[in-house]
């Protein structure tokens, strides 16, 4: 756009205006007269050459006012806090906004209903997380990384396994998502600790101290135990509930559509295949036992 460097230049633009502008809609009183001041342009001032442009705000205000094209500023802004009433993507009930996650490719090859779950459909599941677009699969965590988790939490995860149908596997698997191991962890939703408990959920599941590792681990097993007998011990919907609650799979009829929800569980599949490695016989149901191996001992193995 050419740069309007004389007077001359704004009084055509101004007499432009004029003559475009719509005839005064009917009932709308005429506007009042007005008087602008013509400066001399490059005059000097204080801050260097500037065009002067004066306007009247109370004028401008009224005109504003009987344009209905131009709605008005609301009193209260809309809210955008997440879950607030009527906000724009929020659920009513608070729950997380239905947005695109990194892996809805995942969801199109594996139903996430809840009538087309099944206790065997494990084998395909963990098949189609490498079968993503162009090549791609899910990310999986490193074995060092779940091994460093086993070397220090893994007595813990054994004993809090014993008599029930989790794999301690499984449970090493979501303490990789997530806390990635450290029992310091907190979540801006208040979850904490190794497994990420929710203080509702401690308190369900007798955890005194989400703080302490042991109690942490144990809680977050019998959540998984409950779940996994909840919904007939298929492990997606049961990790789904992990992360959303078991409220959220019940009322979408199945893995809620959030996004953090449909990337939470094929991660976990895919760090329950990084997992069992770690077991000296690889589990391959989700309620198998495990004993993991030592440091030692994987390194051992890696190098035959």
């Amino acid at each position: 756009m050419a740069f309007i460097s004389r007077a001359g230049g704004w009084a055509a633009i101004i007499a432009a205006v004029a003559v475009c502008a719509p005839a005064a809609a009917e009932g709308i009183p005429p506007e009042k007269d007005f008087t602008f001041k013509r400066v001399k342009v490059g005059a000097p001032t204080a801050v260097g050459r500037r065009i002067l442009v004066q306007i009247d705000p109370q004028e401008q205000a009224r005109l504003l006012e009987l344009n209905p094209a131009i709605p008005p500023k609301p009193d209260v802004p809309w809210p955008t806090e997440p879950g607030a009433e009527g906000a724009p993507g929020a659920e009513a009930d608070g729950a997380p906004a239905t947005v695109a996650s990194s892996y809805d490719w995942y969801w199109d090859l594996i139903s996430p209903n809840l009538a087309d779950g099944s206790s065997g459909r494990m084998e395909t599941a963990l098949a189609a997380l490498r079968n993503g677009p162009n090549g791609t699969a899910v990310r999986a965590p490193r074995l060092a990384a779940l091994q460093a988790i086993a070397d220090e939490h893994g007595a813990a995860i054994l004993k809090a396994t014993v008599n029930t149908k989790v794999s301690p596997a499984l449970a090493l698997a979501v303490i990789g998502v997530e806390s990635a191991g450290r029992a310091d962890a907190v979540s801006s939703a208040g979850a904490s600790g190794l497994m990420q408990l929710m203080p509702a959920t401690a308190d369900r599941f007798g955890v005194a101290d989400r703080a302490d590792p042991t109690q942490n681990i144990e809680g977050g097993v019998a959540y998984l135990d409950w779940l996994l007998k909840h919904f007939q011990r298929d492990p997606l919907l049961a990790l789904a509930g992990y992360n959303a609650g078991e409220n959220a799979v019940r009322k979408h009829h199945g893995i809620p559509p959030y996004a953090e929800t449909r990337d939470y569980v094929p991660k976990v599949l895919a760090a329950w295949n990084v997992a069992k490695g770690l077991c000296l016989s690889p589990p391959q149901l989700v309620s198998d036992g495990c004993v993991f191996r030592t440091s030692q001992q994987t390194a051992a193995r890696v190098v035959d």
